[in-house]
């Protein structure tokens, strides 16, 4: 997973600043937040531990963590104001539109006052993202108005209420916690680098994450889960999704869900996902898609050499626990807004703004003609 040699274009392989809170790609671990490998973490740490520790630099203790999710949890209600403004967004709307301006909305009505209050604005976007996605996607699509309050201690158990109603099983509460502890920090991914470059001129913390938001957006970041579902569902068999994909290859049609940027070999984070995958297909009673999502990874690899990054089996996982496609990526944002603000106080510990220079390719110096003759 290590050794790729970065360089070209999209400052590949130039450092942009220095951090405390994550290393992609290092020889010895694939991925590390605050010095912990991401295994380590998804095995003997919950999503709020990790949301904790981004934040603070270290894991809580007992006293610790209960008094932050008795914070996290009296923050889950969104103001009536936040509550009308989402009911105005049809349901065609691009959910991560809507993530976008419920938080920045938000940030019209709770605003980061100054940086003191940086935690408390941090913790109130990570409490509140969930009911942003499930309010809006219930009331468009169902018409159902629903409390934004839950008996779930967890984050990941209470999206999964927020969005079905049901209490979730123990199996999609731990699925679901894995997959926020996976995607919740990744270094200078472009979404990150949006939030300290926004941070680095010293606005507000709602500003930073809606920046984010909107870089995140873009299908060569997020989406990628989502496109690998669109996909896999198209195909009937194993050997059907092997036949099409070598097609896919021939027109020369992208396939999202392989490869990574940073990551040579394997993507750390894939191998554990895929196992819950797995786990998720044998309670499903149904595992075709998940022998399909296997077949697709046997083929990137025996033709392309190209291995299955996080997003891939995380579109199975996802499907199993009757999430839409179309929230694979609102709750990418659940997730990375904890990466997010803590690289936003980073920024602010030791600032200077960001602006790097540009290698001028155009014109040489010419002077203005009148226009009546050019």
């Amino acid at each position: 997973m290590t050794g790729k040699k970065l360089s070209g274009a999209g400052l590949r392989g130039q450092s942009a600043g220095e951090t405390k809170l994550c290393t992609v790609g290092k020889s010895g671990s694939g991925l590390t937040y605050c010095g912990y490998d991401v295994a380590d973490l998804t095995e003997n740490a919950t999503f709020e531990e990790v949301a904790y520790l981004l934040f603070n630099g270290e894991l809580p203790n007992v006293d610790q963590l209960a008094a932050y999710k008795a914070e996290l949890k009296s923050m889950r209600d969104l103001p009536n104001e936040l509550k009308d403004a989402l009911k105005h967004i049809p349901a065609d709307a691009h959910p991560m539109d809507v993530m976008r301006t419920g938080c920045s909305f938000l940030g019209n009505l709770e605003p980061e006052v100054d940086f003191t209050q940086q935690n408390k604005a941090a913790n109130r976007l990570l409490a509140a993202f969930p009911a942003i996605m499930c309010y809006w996607y219930r009331f468009s699509h169902e018409g159902v108005e629903i409390d934004c309050n839950t008996d779930e201690d967890s984050m990941g158990g209470h999206f999964l209420k927020l969005l079905s109603g049901e209490t979730p099983s123990e199996l999609h509460r731990k699925v679901m916690d894995v997959s926020l502890i996976l995607y919740a920090e990744h270094e200078f991914n472009a979404s990150t680098f949006t939030a300290r470059v926004c941070a680095s001129t010293l606005s507000d913390m709602f500003s930073c994450v809606t920046g984010a938001i909107g870089t995140l957006r873009g299908p060569l970041h997020g989406g990628a889960n989502e496109a690998a579902m669109d996909m896999i569902q198209t195909f009937k068999s194993p050997a059907d999704a092997k036949e099409k994909m070598a097609g896919m290859l021939a027109r020369k049609e992208k396939i999202m869900g392989f490869g990574h940027a940073i990551y040579s070999e394997s993507d750390p984070r894939n191998v554990i996902i895929k196992a819950w995958s797995e786990k998720l297909a044998k309670e499903y009673g149904d595992s075709s898609l998940y022998d399909i999502s296997v077949a697709c990874e046997e083929f990137m690899w025996d033709t392309k050499k190209l291995f299955c990054n996080a997003d891939f089996f995380h579109a199975s996982a996802y499907y199993f626990m009757g999430i839409p496609t179309k929230l694979f990526t609102p709750i990418f944002v659940c997730s990375r807004v904890t990466g997010w603000a803590a690289h936003v106080m980073e920024q602010r510990v030791n600032n200077r703004i960001i602006r790097p220079s540009a290698d001028y390719i155009g014109a040489e110096p010419r002077a203005v003609q009148p226009i009546s003759e050019r």
